[in-house]
């Protein structure tokens, strides 16, 4: 039996709640216990943002085509792919690297009543084979990449895409304006506060992810994904730091 947490009901985040030694940030059993919570009230928009992965989905997938959530973590961008997908004959595939997320995103899958397959897969979603895909999501997943490996990963991703297929790319970015920056991220902090975070939640989450979680500017994330292979770029949705983009493979 695996020592992960199996309870999946609703769990607060109080992960930063008390003073303590602040390691790196990781995807543990710990924080796949509380991710929902966490999640929800840390990224603007983010419930937002999920059912309309759905409403993509839907536009974008192809009959006989492969479909792929890459950083998958408890499955809500997965589920949201799998009601969007409107063929029987399409593969749906969920990565992430986190055990303890893959084992409960299973559970999660197994609660929802739609027919399409789901294969689940634990492993580096660099390391992840992609062939004949008509959509691929990354929902705040590439900014956990080194930020020198994210071009392959990217051209690995472009040529994997069908003509007229589409990534699906949500990432929280930064501003070439410090002065913009700076507004910017209070306003981030005023909705985490809003939402029920302590200034000291606030201070060690910051401390504990800033050298994982790396973010670049939208024109960067732009340039990359056209060079990688993609021929229109644009953005459908931003709240404050926190941007979902759509990357397009010409038909």
């Amino acid at each position: 039996m695996s020592e992960v947490d199996r309870s999946v009901g609703p769990v607060t985040d109080r992960l930063f709640a008390t003073q303590r030694q602040l390691e790196d940030f990781r995807f543990d059993a710990a924080v796949a216990r509380v991710f929902p919570d966490m999640i929800r009230r840390s990224v603007p928009g983010y419930t937002t943002i999920i059912p309309m992965i759905e409403v993509i989905t839907e536009q974008y997938a192809q009959p006989g085509s492969n479909c792929y959530d890459l950083g998958c973590s408890l499955g809500a961008s997965t589920l949201a792919m799998r009601h969007g997908i409107a063929f029987d004959t399409c593969s749906l595939v969920g990565v992430d690297n986190s055990e303890a997320m893959v084992e409960r995103c299973e559970h999660y899958i197994a609660l929802d009543d739609h027919p399409l397959p789901v294969s689940l897969r634990c492993e580096d979603i660099q390391e992840t084979e992609l062939t004949n895909a008509s959509v691929i999501t990354l929902n705040f997943t590439l900014q956990f990449v080194p930020p020198e490996q994210r071009s392959s990963l990217l051209r690995k991703i472009a040529t994997a895409t069908l003509p007229g297929g589409a990534l699906i790319l949500s990432e929280k970015i930064r501003f070439d304006s410090e002065d913009e920056q700076a507004i910017q991220t209070r306003l981030h902090h005023e909705f985490k506060r809003a939402n029920g975070y302590s200034d000291l939640e606030i201070s060690q989450k910051r401390s504990a992810i800033e050298q994982v979680l790396i973010p670049e500017t939208l024109d960067a994330h732009k340039q990359r994904l056209k060079d990688a292979g993609f021929d229109r770029v644009l953005v459908w949705y931003q709240c404050f730091n926190f941007v979902s983009m759509l990357a397009i493979k010409a038909d």
